[in-house]
């Protein structure tokens, strides 16, 4: 198949994170240090990523301040000519290594937040860590790196989504990124302590609507809704094998980053093969390539090209079959349950959280 050149690399570096989140989208079975790709093994992922057409790299994680080598992986990126983004829990970064960072060649940091006050954010994030975040949001914007707030919304700290934006501007970031959470990994696992209501949910609706108009030219606000509550199916990643990689820590390239569920797929490793031969070659990122391999509902549908079938993840979850349709689409044999599923976890008393443990 001719696939279309990626424009995204979503490195993720380590599972290693002081934090414990509930909703974690990494896999329940994290990657031990020891198995994670060496700093030269990284580097030749971003030039052969940049060959590809590749324009920005996400450094994630776990935590990638995790990694000694984060100043060398930096560097590399910058090298490759890529645009680094630095997606941080603020742990592990100082003044000085921040500083660092940016002159290794750092564009961006994207910096989450649990909750809006200590007490909520230490309490879901599984650490006390909440003044070092404002620090490393400080730091950041006192040396000139862009700078993204990422808020994940749940049932614990939903009804603070307009505190979230006006802490945003406190902290002088020029970006927010809103996202109800998506249930995988961990967050799959914890989806009764974690899901809203539909009244929660339509409230924050109001309050960006409000805030976009508000706020226009001065402060971005990108705002992801919840699956659970939608009656069509979004294009996970930009469509299976259109726009990113996923490279875990280990060293196997997926087109997304829960795409590991999926029991009947290979996942090739860089150890092994080239980026440019596993995406464009592989059967893994071949298999929902595309529109061949849709069944009906999807097939013939006018979204088919928009959407790209949703979320295969989310389909064999539900739906017990990866090539279904995605339960979010109203079409879906499955989207009732998923309904039935939203209704009965967001009222009912939530369940204590499984937080994230990772153990060398």
């Amino acid at each position: 198949m001719n696939a279309p050149a990626p424009t995204g690399l979503l490195a993720e570096l380590t599972h290693r994170c002081p934090l414990a989140c509930p909703y974690c989208s990494n896999p329940l079975d994290l990657i031990a240090a020891a198995r994670e790709l060496d700093t030269e093994s990284w580097a030749r992922v971003f030039r052969e990523a940049a060959d590809l057409g590749v324009l920005q790299t996400h450094l994630s994680g776990g935590e990638p301040a995790s990694r000694r080598d984060l100043e060398a992986l930096v560097a590399s990126a910058r090298d490759a000519g890529l645009y680094t983004n630095l997606i941080t829990s603020g742990i592990g970064l100082t003044r000085d290594r921040l500083a660092r960072l940016r002159n290794a060649g750092l564009d961006h940091v994207q910096l989450s937040l649990q909750d809006v006050d200590a007490a909520s954010s230490d309490t879901i994030g599984g650490y006390a860590g909440f003044q070092r975040k404002r620090d490393v949001a400080a730091w950041t914007v006192e040396l000139g790196l862009a700078f993204t707030l990422n808020a994940p919304l749940h049932r614990a700290n939903v009804h603070n989504a307009a505190r979230f934006i006006e802490l945003a501007l406190e902290l002088g970031a020029g970006r927010i990124e809103i996202a109800h959470v998506q249930y995988y990994g961990w967050a799959l696992a914890n989806r009764a302590a974690l899901m809203p209501t539909r009244e929660q949910l339509d409230a924050t609706v109001d309050v960006v609507a409000d805030a976009r108009t508000r706020l226009a030219g001065q402060l971005v606000i990108d705002f992801v809704l919840p699956d659970y509550y939608a009656d069509a199916p979004k294009p996970c990643m930009g469509g299976w094998g259109r726009e990113v990689i996923v490279v875990t820590p280990d060293g196997r390239a997926m087109p997304c980053h829960a795409a590991a569920n999926i029991p009947s797929l290979t996942f090739e490793n860089v150890r092994d093969a080239s980026l440019a031969r596993i995406w464009n070659d592989s059967a893994a990122f071949n298999a929902y390539r595309g529109t061949a391999w849709m069944k009906e509902p999807c097939r013939g549908c006018p979204q088919a090209e928009i959407d790209w079938g949703g979320c295969r993840c989310q389909a064999l979850a539900l739906a017990g079959d990866p090539a279904a349709a995605d339960p979010a689409c109203s079409l879906s044999s499955a989207h009732g349950r998923m309904g039935e599923l939203a209704l009965a976890e967001a009222t009912t008393a939530p369940p204590p959280y499984r937080y994230r443990r990772f153990e060398k």
